[in-house]
C-alpha cells in the first residue's frame, strides 16, 4: 500500500511539473530594446513568458498605481501592431499572476516577422480592474478592435 501511494504520488509531483515547465519565465521585462524607452523603468516590475509550444513571447506588466498605468499607456499602444486588437479582460489572469491589474503583450516568436494573415501580430491584453486601469480615463484607438472579455467565464490564456 505504501509503494501504490509513493508511486502515484510521484506520478503526480512529475505532472505538474511537466505543465509548468511549458513557459520559460523570466522575473523582467526582456523585451525587444526598439519598444519606447519611457517603457525601460517598467522592465523590473514585468516578467517575461516564453512559450508554450510555438515559443510566442508575452510581457505581463502588473500596475499598483494609476498614475503609473496611465502614464505608460500611450507608450504601451506604440508596440501594438497596427490594426491588431486590444482584450479586454479582468483578473485573475494566468500572466500576471496575483496581480489585479496590468498589460500583457502578446507577441510573435522572436525573429519571427508579424504575419497579420496567420494571427502573428503584436496585441495587447489589458486587465480591467475599474481603479489602477480604468477604461473611463484611458483613450482607445479609434482605429483598434476592441474585444471585451471581461464578462467571459473562461478566459482564454
Amino acid at each position: 500500500m505504501k509503494r501504490t501511494i509513493a508511486f502515484v504520488t510521484a506520478i503526480i509531483l512529475c505532472a505538474a511539473g511537466s505543465a509548468y515547465a511549458v513557459y520559460e519565465v523570466s522575473d523582467k521585462g526582456d523585451w525587444p530594446t526598439t519598444w519606447p524607452r519611457e517603457l525601460e523603468p517598467l522592465r523590473k516590475q514585468a516578467r517575461t513568458l516564453v512559450g508554450p509550444q510555438r515559443l510566442s513571447r508575452h510581457y505581463a506588466i502588473p500596475f499598483a498605481k494609476r498614475e503609473e498605468f496611465e502614464s505608460a499607456w500611450p507608450q504601451l499602444l506604440k508596440v501594438k501592431s497596427k490594426g491588431a486588437a486590444i482584450i479586454l479582460v479582468h483578473a485573475p489572469n494566468f500572466f500576471l499572476g496575483d496581480s489585479k491589474a496590468g498589460v500583457v503583450v502578446h507577441a510573435p516568436p522572436a525573429g519571427q516577422e508579424e504575419n497579420p494573415a496567420t494571427g502573428d501580430t503584436t496585441y495587447i491584453e489589458l486587465v480591467v480592474d475599474g481603479t489602477i486601469v480604468d477604461l473611463n480615463r484611458i483613450p482607445l484607438p479609434p482605429d483598434t478592435p476592441i474585444i471585451d472579455r471581461r464578462f467571459d467565464d473562461g478566459q482564454s490564456k
